[in-house]
């Protein structure tokens, strides 16, 4: 193996099949399917194969309209492996959103779950380019006219591997671009951050179609050593007798999840005592939540937070529960971070502004929209959030909000979360998001949105008298709507703005 090859998610691929090919890197939860080290790396060059043969080369980009299978693993990992450019596709996106991402993103071949192929031939039509539509299984594992396997060059680090769609609560989704380096170096600060080996195997329930799923149980792995298992969804009913079943040592999930498993049986302490620790990601984790969980469970939470524009985590708690900061997303990861304020100097710990980060993992830029790459970094390099929080004289980040969800009441600066975790200590309330709320008079008011526990009743004049001794009056919400979700992006992040309309009448 060559020095360099560790830079590349091909060099991971390969090392692994030449340290271990008989392991198991991936298996189903849901039949005996599994893929070993060596089967990845020779499936990887069948997969190279397919593609070229629909019209696919290194540093064209193939779309992926799949959801979580095994064989949707093989297709990310061997068109990487070839070179070429992955675009996971949301399949939560409005049609219009997917349309425009297959669109944007220039893909040569798209791949399809039967499902799906109606759909997105439809959306093919008026693309002005030729697009070939590859049909598969996300089970199988084999492509339609796979043959034999075909050897191409490996790709620079430097190559683009993923694009990856964001998805903004205003205007078109931006493709992040990251590279092979990217994903490979933040795949080895993940399995060194949380101390991986390749006796550790994780229930891969997120979709791969969104960042943290496809770095943190996918890539890691590879890097580490270990494996993973994978259900076909979430289900908090199944969730813990699959992880027993499938032998799994931790577990990576979001905030949403941990709500719902929250409202399920506690399984028997000898079900999940192989599992070390829960890793919660990808938007805040209310306190609430967490001690609950670990109350409940038994399993102590790692709280991270990342983006799609680093490669996922970017911050992480220690695996040393006594080093953990309740409430905050941790120390820097893999990478540099610093707080800046508007003139984008560097504040003093304890004080308030925008989270910056620059390292290995950071992206390339947004395709085809160098207005947006050039405004989201700043001159010196440093890649700027759009997150709001501090850091403390320990190095632990603490996000407040994002500053474009910030609510301004009469001059005075408040967070949404800190509105969301003050009712989430009401025991009727299994989730609040708080959204600021045009007003003549304060120019914004406080508005909330409340999902109420099920079977529990309350009412508005409840929670404003709780509100107003949480929070004070100033801060308490001025404006309540009951409903029964929130809208979400794909990593289970809140799209606050999208609550908006609840308040205009």
């Amino acid at each position: 193996m060559a020095a360099g090859d560790s830079d590349t998610v091909h060099g991971l691929i390969e090392q692994a099949a030449a340290r271990q090919p008989g392991a198991v890197y991936a298996l189903s939860t849901e039949s005996e399917a599994r893929i070993d080290c060596a089967a990845l790396a020779l499936g990887c060059r069948r997969v190279a194969g397919a593609l070229q043969a629909a019209g696919a080369r290194p540093g064209d980009t193939v779309s992926v309209v799949m959801p979580n299978g095994l064989q949707t693993l093989r297709l990310l990992l061997g068109a990487m492996h070839a070179g070429m450019i992955v675009n996971p596709v949301n399949l939560l996106s409005q049609l219009e959103q997917m349309r425009y991402v297959l669109a944007h993103s220039d893909c040569r071949v798209v791949c399809v779950a039967p499902e799906w192929e109606e759909r997105v031939r439809a959306m093919l039509v008026d693309s002005g380019r030729p697009v070939s539509v590859l049909v598969a299984d996300p089970d199988g594992l084999a492509l339609p006219g796979e043959g034999e396997a075909t050897s191409l060059p490996a790709p620079s680090p430097d190559a683009v591997a993923l694009l990856m769609y964001t998805s903004g609560t205003t205007g078109q989704p931006k493709g992040v671009m990251l590279t092979q380096r990217n994903l490979a170096a933040n795949a080895q600060a993940i399995s060194a951050e949380h101390e991986l080996g390749s006796a550790d195997r994780v229930l891969a329930v997120l979709p791969l179609y969104h960042i943290n799923a496809f770095c943190v149980t996918m890539l890691a792995p590879l890097a580490h050593g270990g494996s993973l298992a994978m259900p076909p969804k979430f289900s908090a009913g199944r969730f813990w007798a699959q992880a027993a079943q499938a032998g799994c040592s931790w577990i990576n999930v979001v905030p949403t999840m941990i709500s719902y498993l929250l409202e399920g049986e506690a399984p028997a302490r000898e079900r999940t005592a192989a599992i070390r620790f829960c890793r919660s990601a990808s938007a805040a984790l209310p306190p609430e939540h967490h001690r609950a969980f670990e109350r409940l469970f038994g399993i102590g939470i790692v709280e991270t937070m990342g983006l799609t524009e680093t490669a996922a985590p970017s911050f992480s708690n220690p695996l040393d529960p006594a080093r953990r900061k309740l409430g905050s997303v941790g120390r820097a990861s893999g990478c540099e971070a610093r707080v800046i304020d508007a003139a984008l100097a560097e504040v003093p710990d304890g004080s308030t502004g925008e989270l910056a980060i620059r390292g290995p993992n950071v992206m390339r830029g947004y395709y085809k929209n160098e207005e947006a790459t050039r405004a989201s970094f700043t001159p010196d390099g440093w890649l700027r959030t759009g997150d709001l929080g501090h850091r403390d004289t320990d190095g632990f980040f603490f996000v407040t909000g994002r500053i474009k969800e910030l609510i301004i009441k009469g001059g005075e600066n408040i967070a949404p979360r800190e509105i969301d975790e003050a009712l989430l200590r009401h025991p009727a309330v299994l989730e609040a998001a708080a959204v600021g709320v045009p007003d003549r008079h304060y120019g914004q008011e406080v508005g909330v949105c409340i999902v109420l526990r099920e079977g529990c009743a309350c009412g508005e004049d409840e929670l404003r008298a709780f509100s107003a001794e949480a929070l004070g009056r100033y801060k308490a919400p001025g404006h309540y709507r009951f409903v029964t979700d929130l809208p979400r992006g794909p990593s289970g992040k809140v799209q606050r703005l999208k609550l908006l309309p609840l308040f205009a009448a």
